[in-house]
C-alpha cells in the first residue's frame, strides 16, 4: 500500500483515540514548549523531567491522519519499551522517536530536549531537504530533468569566466547534488570562506569557488561530501525560481504542505543555506517522508516529480567517508542503503544529519521513521533495525 493517506483533508473526521493507548509521562504541558522556551538556543532547553510516550498521536489538526499502534499495525510493547530505553539513555541522546505505518501515524514520543510543538535541528538532515526543494522546481516547471546534467555555470550570469580555475566548466547540477563536484580547497582557502562572509556572498561566492579551487578533473570528480556542493545547488535555487529561493520555499514548497512553525538560516546574501541550517518539527518530517514513500504525490496530486524522486534516493554513488556506513549510498542529498533483518533486505531511503536527526522510509513496509537527536555516536540505526522494522514485519 502506497503512502496515500498521511495526509487528511481539514474536513475528515477527527478519529476517536483508543482508551488503551499508551501515554507515559503525559502530564499535559511537559512534552510542549512554552514561549519562553522558544526563545532560548537549543542546548539551554531543559531536559524534560519525563518521557512523552504515546501510543496513540492526538490529533493537532496538523494534517496528520493519527491512528494507533497495535490497533493499526505494529508491536506496541516492543516499540513502547524501544522509546523507553531511549528515554533512560541507553541508545545515546536523542529526542524524538515517531513512527508513521500505512498511511496512519501510530507512535509519538519526545525525550531530553524535544517538544512536540519545536522545531528540532537537522543540522545536515537539511541537504535532504534542499533535494526535495529542486524536486518541487522541477514540477512547477522551473526547473528539467535535463537540466540536472548541464554545467553548472550555464544558470548563472555575471560570472567571470576567464578567471575560472581548469575543469570548472565540467561541473554539472548532477555532480553537485552527489558530491561530485571536483572543486578542491586548501585549508587556508576554506578559512578565507570561512571568516569573510560577508565578501563571499551571491555570485561573489560562486566566482571564488570557480577561482580558488584547484582544478577540476575526472580524478578530483569522484564523491566527496562537502558543503560547497550543496551551496551550489542551493545558488541553482535563487537562479531559476520566481523572487528568490526562500520565498520559494516558504511560498511553494513548506507552504503547500502546511509547514510554518520553521527556521532555515541564511547566509549574508540572504539565500537558505544548502548544506545545513534547517530548525523544523519532527510531525513535519513525517510529512516529508509520506512525500517519498507516496512517490511524490501529496493528496493525490503530484507534488514532486516521481521520476525526480526515486533518482534523488537511489544508489548512485557509494559513500567513502570514514564516518559513513560502508552499506550506505549517496543519491541527491539522500542516502540509499538496504536494512537487514533475518533472512530478508529492505530498500531503505534515508535523509542523516549529526546528532541522529534522521527520515527513514521503507516503501516494502509501508513505513516512515523520524529521529531527532543531539547524540555524538549516532548508532540508533542498530535498534531501527534490531527492533523498529521487526516491529511492523508480518
Amino acid at each position: 500500500m502506497i503512502f496515500n493517506t498521511l495526509f487528511k483533508s481539514m474536513f475528515a473526521v477527527t478519529l476517536l483515540m483508543n482508551i488503551n493507548a499508551v501515554a507515559i509521562g503525559d502530564d499535559g504541558q511537559a512534552h510542549e514548549a512554552t514561549a519562553a522556551d522558544a526563545k532560548v538556543p537549543f542546548w539551554e532547553l531543559p531536559l524534560l523531567d519525563k518521557a512523552f510516550i504515546n501510543s496513540a498521536p492526538n490529533d493537532r489538526k496538523d494534517g496528520l491522519l493519527v491512528g494507533e499502534l497495535g490497533v493499526d499495525g505494529g508491536n506496541k510493547d516492543m516499540i513502547v519499551k524501544l522509546a523507553q530505553e531511549m528515554a533512560d539513555n541507553k541508545h545515546g541522546d536523542y529526542d524524538s522517536l515517531l513512527i508513521a505505518y500505512k498511511g496512519k501515524f501510530l507512535f509519538e514520543s519526545y525525550y531530553k530536549r524535544g517538544r512536540i510543538n519545536l522545531p528540532h535541528f537537522l543540522a545536515s538532515g537539511t541537504k535532504g531537504n534542499t533535494a526535495l526543494v529542486v524536486g518541487r522546481a522541477i514540477e512547477l516547471g522551473y526547473l528539467t530533468l535535463d537540466d540536472l546534467h548541464k554545467p553548472l555555470v550555464s544558470f548563472f550570469k555575471g560570472l567571470d569566466a576567464t578567471k575560472f580555475v581548469k575543469g570548472v566548466e565540467k561541473i554539472t547540477l548532477h555532480q553537485a547534488m552527489t558530491m561530485r563536484s571536483g572543486l578542491r580547497f586548501t585549508d587556508e582557502v576554506m578559512e578565507k570562506f570561512r571568516t569573510n562572509s560577508d565578501q563571499y556572498k551571491g555570485l561573489a561566492q560562486l566566482q571564488a569557488f570557480f577561482e580558488l579551487s584547484a582544478p577540476v578533473t575526472s580524478e578530483t570528480q569522484v564523491y566527496n561530501y562537502r558543503g560547497y556542493d550543496p551551496i551550489m545547488v542551493m545558488h541553482v535555487l535563487n537562479a531559476v525560481v520566481p523572487g528568490s529561493a526562500e520565498d520559494f520555499i516558504k511560498t511553494e514548497f513548506f507552504g503547500k504542505l502546511g509547514i510554518s512553525n520553521y527556521s532555515w538560516r541564511t547566509d549574508a546574501a540572504g539565500q537558505p543555506l544548502g548544506e545545513t541550517g534547517l530548525n523544523i518539527m519532527s510531525r513535519d518530517l513525517l510529512k516529508l517522508g509520506a512525500l517519498v514513500m507516496n512517490e511524490g504525490r501529496l493528496n493525490g496530486e503530484q507534488f514532486l516529480p516521481a521520476d525526480y524522486l526515486a533518482k534523488a534516493t537511489s544508489a548512485i554513488t557509494r559513500v567513502t567517508e570514514d564516518w559513513q556506513p560502508k552499506s550506505f549510498f549517496y543519491g541527491y542529498l539522500w542516502y540509499q542503503t538496504n536494512l537487514i533483518v533475518g533472512d530478508k533486505s529492505y530498500d531503505a531511503k534515508v535523509s542523516w544529519g549529526g546528532g541522529g536527526n534522521r527520515i527513514i522510509t521503507i516503501a516494502a513496509l509501508d513505513l516512515v521513521v523520524v529521529i531527532t537527536g543531539h547524540d555524538m555516536k549516532d548508532t540508533i540505526m542498530t535498534q531501527v533495525s534490531n527492533t523498529i522494522l521487526p516491529a511492523f514485519i508480518r
